[in-house]
């Protein structure tokens, strides 16, 4: 470590989050050093000690950071967060466990959204990936609902001012579709939120669906499934790094084209799973679905033994039957008057003496 360093640039590089997430941290008043609340942009030392959320974190140079990228195929519905209050699926809970690091998300992919997503413990590499000064390429796959002209093209091309400045594509290409539904790929080099969607509003067009297919050189490996990740070789890995004006690695872990071939099918494998789980959690919810009780509710008809195993029914019937049989004693050394039994039809015999009628 220098003799002084920005207390953000360490604790990213140390795998604590991206440079923007240990921003937002310091600005809440989570992060400490010695005995004072951090501030932003404030230089630490070696020999500071430094907090988050209380706990003492272990900074690292430079060169013991091990430096780790995979390419996620993120699905529809997952959130680009630790954690949800809502209790909503995250892109995290999918990643392979670390031991003395963190997976970061290279940049944001709103929760309908789909497509790549790179995960690095690297949190320089993930700052310069996002940072617009780079101008690291993204590319996405774009279906748009509406009549897209020439003239809108020309217009998403030369800029147009949103509420946060301006923006524009740098690339726009047809892809096809069928009526109002089109397809197009779009290319920029910076990653603000909600960016491509909020473009084609501007044009009174709706996006309805949208997929990240490249970033840099960088695209989806062929037949990794939506929740699968594939980790990158050291080549792979350098180029990220080359990209944004950082130092090569000589060595890192060593996967191989078999390794990631081996992950894909795993991830294949996996997703498969993940669709058996939720199915069949789905059929035990609607399996277990009553409907709400209130006075127009209409009530089970089935007596209750109609729903318990037959030899469950029979120890209840028996336990009734007995009930039963010891109300009636009780009731006769009440005094009760028990029924009458029914007269027989026999005709009676008559007795010597008898009048007949």
């Amino acid at each position: 470590m220098k003799d002084t360093e920005k207390l953000q640039k360490i604790l990213a590089r140390s795998g604590y989050g991206s440079r923007r997430e240990i921003e937002s941290m310091i600005t809440e008043g989570r992060i400490r050093v010695g005995d004072h609340v951090a501030t932003l942009g404030e230089r630490v030392t070696a020999a500071d000690v430094i907090r988050i959320d209380g706990h003492t974190v272990k900074v690292r140079d430079e060169d013991s950071v091990p430096c780790r990228v995979l390419v996620y195929h993120k699905p529809e519905g997952e959130l680009v967060t630790r954690k949800d209050p809502e209790g909503r699926a995250t892109v995290y809970e999918r990643m392979p466990p670390l031991s003395g690091a963190r997976w970061i998300a290279v940049g944001r992919l709103d929760i309908n959204t789909s497509g790549l997503l790179l995960m690095t413990t690297d949190g320089e590499l993930a700052n310069r990936l996002m940072h617009p000064s780079y101008e690291v390429e993204r590319e996405y796959a774009v279906r748009v609902f509406g009549e897209v002209t020439e003239a809108h093209i020309q217009k998403l091309l030369r800029g147009v001012e949103l509420e946060d400045g301006m923006a524009r594509f740098k690339r726009v290409r047809r892809r096809g579709g069928e009526g109002q539904n089109q397809w197009f790929h779009v290319m920029l080099t910076e990653g603000r939120n909600r960016e491509v969607r909020r473009l084609w509003d501007s044009q009174g067009l709706t996006v309805s669906r949208l997929i990240r297919v490249r970033m840099g050189e960088i695209t989806m490996p062929k037949g990794l499934v939506q929740g699968g990740w594939v980790e990158l070789a050291l080549d792979e890995v350098n180029y990220l790094r080359g990209l944004v004006e950082l130092p090569l690695l000589e060595s890192a872990p060593v996967i191989t084209k078999d390794d990631q071939e081996r992950q894909i099918k795993q991830a294949r494998r996996g997703s498969r799973r993940h669709r058996d789980e939720q199915k069949a959690r789905l059929e035990k919810g609607k399996r277990g679905a009553r409907k709400p009780a209130g006075p127009d509710a209409r009530q089970d008809s089935r007596p209750d033994n109609a729903v318990k195993g037959r030899g469950e029914a029979r120890k209840d019937h028996r336990k009734d039957s007995r009930k039963d049989g010891q109300k009636d004693e009780r009731a006769d050394r009440r005094g009760d008057k028990r029924p009458q039994k029914p007269k027989s039809n026999r005709p009676q015999r008559q007795h010597a003496g008898d009048k007949r009628k």
